[in-house]
């Protein structure tokens, strides 16, 4: 007899009401079968549970296991010592190869991985998320990299990739120099809002507003950090400073001042021409970079309503005057992005590890994914193999239970992109399968307010998530322990369960004497009362 306990973080997304599963918690060698159909009505009143019909059945197929995605499989290991005593090396990896990764990876498209070939060798090598970064390239080269994943996603019915669009946002930066500019300690250096001032002790910043923003005594941050200044005075178009660490001061650098945020909007002009471009190319995510407050999120979810484009707004939290704001922030919001670079120039960096822990706590809560990202393996961007420290990183973030964790640098213009996506699948695999199984108390149960359009719980198990949207498929690909498979539906449930379970095992995603776990819902919530839901417990065997 096999007993089902439902997850403590369960909930229906309002933009995708269409998600018919709830995730389960169950032993280690048991699996998710989710399916999901096309929406009829919308519900937004939540109402009592009722599972119509619960059943144990056996099934007759047998399966192998293979790799559509890195190492796949969805056994887990047989003991607590088996875990403990699997082998980890970078150079030479030896991972249980019948784990499926469950943190997912976004990985930033630049010169180094803009081509067809680089694109496919990402997605295999463990890309689950293609981001675009609009600080950089134009509008001609991410339709290029559009273009490439979407040509990928229609190969496959069980792999995906989805697009995330981040936006530049109001960044202050430096203007040109014709060669870099060497800053040493002590030295003076004057930073004017003048255009097209490029000098030994003189450069212009793109920000109007920046001297009236800064203060004597001020700290200006070059690239996070990499270089610092001390405001000693300013004039009216003119911010006098001395080196305090100095540095290679390059042409179009991000500057910041510590504690503090730009007077600037959110959402820039440039913008909204890009999320206008992310519209008519149907992205699936936005990343709205240094969101103050949430009534930006509600601008531009607004504006997506009206263009009845369905995209999901991630919020990126890394600006200081968004920790104040950041319940609501995180309310309006899809889901969020810790971006630890600005997060740890605008305030103290010793805050950064406390405050990724309680941004992936608040996005658990509201049951809403969350990305930790920025510097996660910064060293491979120029070698081929990551510091302790960078490895203690990620596995810290999968830990604490990012949805995924994201590369910049890394692979935009690394040396080192297939490795840095390798290392990072390596270490957030090897991290997963020494996990604990938790399961909280029942009485957690619908204890939040329903969000977003699928469920927001990590069990040990793996979700396959079938559903006969390609929007939807695309979507989950970003969701913790899912893995979303394009399937046409039948009218008949059970035949429904059956072509899925047969694919699977053609994929070599089951095998004999696994327990798998059917979950079928109408096109509304598991929670009302008024319609039929099957849970059934299928053992498949040969």
């Amino acid at each position: 007899m096999a007993t089902i306990n439902l997850s403590p973080r369960i909930s229906l997304m309002k933009s995708e009401p269409s998600w018919l599963c709830e995730r389960l918690a169950f032993p280690k060698n048991m699996s998710d079968l989710a399916f999901e159909s096309k929406p009829r009505k919308k519900y937004n009143q939540r109402q009592k549970f009722s599972v119509r019909s619960i059943r144990i059945t056996e099934d007759s197929h047998r399966g192998h296991i293979t790799s559509p995605n890195g190492y796949v499989g969805v056994d887990a290991l047989d003991s607590s010592f088996e875990i403990q005593s699997s082998n980890y090396m970078l150079g030479n990896t030896r991972v249980n190869s019948k784990e499926i990764r469950k943190t997912k990876i976004v990985c930033t498209i630049g010169p180094s991985t803009s081509s067809r070939e680089m694109i496919w060798k990402l997605a295999e090598t463990g890309m689950n998320v293609a981001r675009l970064n609009m600080s950089h390239g134009d509008h001609a080269s991410h339709q290029k990299t559009i273009d490439l994943v979407k040509e990928y996603n229609a190969q496959f019915e069980d792999k995906v990739i989805a697009i995330m669009l981040d936006t530049k946002g109001p960044e202050v930066r430096s203007g040109d120099v014709p060669q870099p500019v060497l800053l040493k300690e002590g030295q003076e250096f004057n930073f004017t809002i003048r255009r097209g001032v490029s000098t030994e002790d003189t450069i212009s910043v793109n920000y109007d507003d920046f001297v009236n923003d800064v203060e004597v005594g001020d700290i200006i941050l070059v690239d996070g950090g990499m270089m610092s200044l001390a405001v000693k005075s300013k004039t009216k178009d003119l911010v006098k400073c001395v080196v305090v660490d100095g540095g290679e001061l390059k042409s179009r650098r991000h500057l910041n001042v510590r504690g503090k945020s730009a007077t600037l909007p959110s959402i820039t002009e440039k913008d909204w021409e890009d999320i206008k471009f992310g519209v008519d190319n149907q992205v699936d995510f936005y990343a709205v970079s240094f969101v103050k407050d949430a009534r930006v999120v509600h601008e531009l979810k607004d504006y997506l309503k009206s263009r009845n484009a369905d995209i999901h707004v991630i919020v990126k939290i890394e600006s200081a005057d968004s920790i104040p704001n950041l319940h609501s922030i995180l309310l309006a919001s899809d889901g969020a992005m810790v971006a630890r670079g600005d997060l740890g120039a605008e305030l103290p960096i010793e805050e950064v590890p406390l405050l990724q822990e309680d941004i992936i706590r608040r996005c658990h809560n509201m049951q809403k994914p969350v990305i930790v990202a920025t510097n996660m393996l910064e060293s491979m961007i120029d070698h081929p193999t990551p510091t302790r420290a960078e490895v203690s990183d990620i596995a810290i973030a999968v830990r604490e239970g990012a949805d995924a964790i994201m590369l910049s640098g890394e692979t935009a213009h690394g040396k080192y992109p297939l490795k840095a996506v390798k290392v990072m699948h390596t270490v957030a695999l090897r991290t997963e399968s020494s996990l604990l199984i938790t399961t909280a108390p029942p009485n957690q149960l619908g204890s939040h307010k329903s969000h977003m359009g699928e469920i927001h719980y990590q069990p040990n198990s793996t979700i396959f998530a079938f559903t006969n949207e390609e929007r939807i498929k695309q979507r989950l690909a970003l969701y913790h322990g899912v893995m979303p498979i394009y399937m046409q539906f039948s009218n008949d449930a059970e035949e429904t369960f059956s072509r899925a379970i047969k694919l699977l095992l053609s994929k070599g995603l089951l095998q004999e004497g696994q327990h798998v776990t059917l979950v079928q819902s109408g096109a509304q919530p598991i929670w009302r009362v008024d319609s039929t839901h099957h849970i059934q417990v299928r053992k498949v065997q040969g």
